[in-house]
Parts: C-alpha cells; structure tokens; sequence
C-alpha cells in the first residue's frame, strides 16, 4: 500500500526526499489499514453478543451511532449517523453491540444501501428478531466536495427484515420509534 500511495502522490506532482512527504506513504497506509477500512478484519457477527430476552420484550431502539465509511465509487468518505431498531425473539443484544456491527460493516469500502442492508442481515442472522430496521442517514463527500457539490445534501437509506418488511403498518410504526427527537439527540 505505501508504494501505491507513493506513486500516487508522485503521480500528482509530489517528490521525494527531504521534504513534509518522506513519511507520508507509510502513515497513509497505516491509517487506512488500521483505521478507514478496519472492518475487513473483523467479523460483524462475532461482534454481536446477546442474552436471553426477557418475556414480551418490546422494540429496542438505538439512535444516532456515529458513522463513517469510504465510497466504493470515489474512495471519499461519508459519514452519519446509524438509526437501529429491532423486536427481539429470544435473543437480547448488548447495546454496544449494535454500534459495533454498524462499525464492522462501516469500515469498509460501501455504498450507503449496501452498508444498511448489511447492518439489518447481521441482526436479523444473528439475534433472529421478529422484525430489524436500519435507517442511516449520511453526507457524502463524492457529492458536497466534487461534482455537484450540494453542501448541504443528506442521504436516508431504510433496510428492513421480518416483520417490519412484510407489514406496512409496523414498518411505519418502527420508522416513528427511530425518528422520534429527544434532547439527547444530535439533529
């Protein structure tokens, strides 16, 4: 990786040695590998841990867990926020747990749909909830900083599975628990 992203930097004008850029290669690598694209060496369903859920338990809703992924498109990034929501069966995960997944698929090369869609299949394959939905809402910078550059955009992406894919009205319901606004929220 660093003689790539050295070619690359000489590739655009840059030149070596001596100057700000001798080390650059190597800390370029160092924070894509181990950092902007971690999720590569984890596993998203070993990261989803649970326990028995308790009889009756209701909907289990996780609001704004920071993002940040890279656009398989562009290699920019987007970020945002990850909204999760799921009816447990038997399995109950551990809250951490959720915004782990969200980072396992994440930090990897993605598109948005791809990364929502990814998200609900762990959670539904894993804790086999009566219903999993995943909102993610996400600027990005192939959008606000290049092309178009619409500063302001926002992309929502919605991925259910169960009962909240098959019944219009739960879905609604589910999708009022995840936008529901409280003084914790970030936006």
């Amino acid at each position: 990786m660093e003689e790539a992203i050295r070619a690359f930097l000489e590739a655009v004008g840059e030149r070596y040695p001596g100057d700000d850029l001798e080390q650059t290669p190597a800390r370029v690598a160092e924070a894509w590998a181990d950092d902007l694209l971690m999720g590569y060496g984890v596993e998203p369903d070993a990261e989803l841990t649970f326990s028995r859920a308790p009889d009756g338990c209701g909907p289990v809703v996780v609001r704004c867990i920071d993002f940040s992924s890279v656009c398989v498109h562009h290699l920019l990034p987007f970020f945002g926020y990850a909204h999760v929501a799921y009816l447990p069966g038997a399995r109950l995960a551990g809250l951490s747990k959720i915004g782990r997944v969200v980072d396992a698929h994440a930090r990897r090369m993605q598109t948005q749909e791809r990364l929502t869609a990814a998200i609900v299949a762990t959670l539904d394959r894993v804790l086999a909830p009566r219903g999993v939905l995943a909102m993610l809402e996400a600027q990005h910078t192939c959008m606000t900083r290049r092309g178009v550059r619409k500063e302001r955009s926002r992309m929502t992406t919605v991925a259910t599975a169960g009962a909240w894919a098959t019944d219009p009205v739960a879905q609604a319901s589910a999708l009022a628990l995840v936008r529901a606004v409280d003084s914790l929220d970030h936006g």
